[in-house]
């Protein structure tokens, strides 16, 4: 490794020594799992009938495990705080780095945005009939994103030692609710209800755009998230080691959930028919029906589901609030961002920051039918925010490091290229649908606009820094 590089990596642990160290290998595990698994994907991938074990296993190969081994690597060549955004800087330049953080920023922003109505759908369901107003209510989707982004700010400002166990009750519930999934089938054969269950049964599928979409979302969209967790490398115990075996760890767990979750679905619902916003939802009733148990368990999964949710977004909320206080360590942003809680030693501006940010878009969301419109075109980008992040982590062994010895090993270069090709797929395929659309080539400039729009603000943010910075050695590009 050079010099530069351990004086950089020393610098940003000298920062990072005032962090509380809470997380161990279980937290992350539990994280992870967490993060990463999606109950709305069990329903996509069930619509692709017996052929779901094949496009699961293309995509667990081209994508999913060489993104934890992409993120194995480099957590451990760089264990700091701010993860990916570290890696990018230290691989390539600060220029870089940042603009992989903005789009990390944005991405959960919007991600984060969206929890007051999505409360407000997961009750109405919960509750019945009565309380469908709810989805439809401002003031009610207001209240819901108020509350609960108030509560994860200060939850957040008192620090891991509480939000890992927000988390970590969230990865529990995750486990609980798909074991629950998992046995349904073995319930049925005994009890006679389900008369067959194949859960490996496979068909090979037709080469198409639509099975390319498929493909794409089920790589990225549904198996990414293992860097995330490394944002939180400085306040981890041994994050080199902790974060590379919770990765070991969780990994096989979150691919046999998913495979035997969408075994569960297919089982039990025929694919026209598969509910892809609830799918788990409709499987216990289906599964639990004729025992007389579905209604009070849907009601359960319902809430969980709800809890689970805002376990996610706690975890996504709690990182991204570290990415402006790593900025500001590199001097790209003010000092504001860096400040830390004199008790709790959390970045407390960078976490209102972040809460009113996610608030206003969230109540700007749900004002007019123009604005409306603009920022569903915004939560549409927002995947895409995400995955040009993933572009970044993939060209590291790649294009980056180059002062760095030994270089990454040729089997590394290939896990690398295998994700970033699954990446730009993604982005392909999300920039251009190949669902039916008034206009594709409107829809395509439509979100290109708006990824393009943000990045340039971004740029701006970037430029202004650097009339802040200019003649401090600090700054590099």
């Amino acid at each position: 490794m050079t010099s530069e590089l351990e004086r950089a990596e020393a610098n940003v642990e000298a920062h990072s020594a005032t962090l509380k160290r809470e997380l161990g290998v279980r937290d992350l595990a539990l994280t992870q799992i967490l993060f990463i698994v999606g109950l709305t994907w069990i329903g996509v991938a069930g619509k692709l009938g017996s052929s779901h074990v094949v496009f699961w296993l293309l995509a667990l190969v081209l994508f999913y495990l060489p993104s934890a081994a992409v993120v194995m690597y480099l957590n451990r060549l760089m264990p700091l705080e701010g993860g990916l955004y570290q890696w990018a800087k230290l691989g390539f330049n600060q220029t870089v780095g940042f603009m992989l953080a903005w789009n990390l920023w944005l991405y959960v922003i919007v991600f984060t945005s969206e929890i007051g109505l999505q409360c407000a759908t997961y009750l109405s369901y919960a509750l019945g009939p009565g309380a469908a107003w709810m989805t439809s209510s401002t003031w009610f989707v207001a209240l819901s994103s108020a509350v609960i982004l108030a509560l994860m700010m200060v939850a957040s400002t008192i620090g891991l030692a509480v939000g890992k166990w927000v988390h970590n009750a969230g990865g529990v519930m995750m486990l609980v609710v798909f074991g629950a999934l998992l046995l349904l089938p073995i319930l049925g054969l005994v009890t006679g209800t389900l008369h067959a269950y194949h859960p490996f049964r496979t068909s090979l599928p037709s080469f198409s755009l639509y099975n390319l979409n498929i493909l794409g979302k089920l790589g990225f969209g549904a198996l990414g998230g293992f860097e995330y967790i490394a944002i939180l490398a400085g306040e981890t115990r041994a994050p080199a080691r902790s974060v590379g075996r919770s990765v070991l760890i969780a990994a096989p767990v979150i691919a046999i959930m998913f495979v035997l979750g969408t075994s569960t679905v297919v089982a039990f619902i025929p694919t026209n028919d598969i509910d892809l916003i609830g799918p788990l939802p409709q499987v216990l009733r289906a599964g639990f029906g004729p025992f007389g148990l579905a209604g009070p368990l849907v009601t359960i999964a319902i809430l969980m589901t709800l809890a689970m949710r805002v376990a996610q977004v706690s975890v996504s909320f709690t990182a991204v609030t570290r990415l402006p206080m790593v900025a500001g360590w590199d001097r790209m942003l003010p000092a504001w961002f860096s400040r830390l809680h004199a008790k709790y030693q959390t970045p407390v501006n960078s976490i209102l920051l972040v809460g009113a940010c996610a608030f206003g878009l969230s109540v700007l969301s749900n004002v007019g039918v123009g604005q409306a419109e603009a920022f569903q075109l915004l939560f549409n980008a927002g995947g895409t925010f995400y995955a040009l992040t993933y572009v970044v982590m993939f060209a590291i062994p790649l294009f980056g490091l180059r002062g760095v010895t030994p270089r990454p090993p040729l089997w590394l270069k290939v896990a690398s290229a295998s994700g970033l090709l699954m990446t730009l797929l993604y982005i392909a395929l999300s920039v251009f649908p190949i669902i039916t659309v008034a206009s594709v080539t409107t829809f395509a400039f439509k979100i290109t606009t708006v990824i393009v729009a943000m990045n340039l603000v971004g740029i701006a943010i970037l430029v202004s820094a650097r009339r802040r910075s200019a003649g401090d050695p600090v700054v590099r590009t």
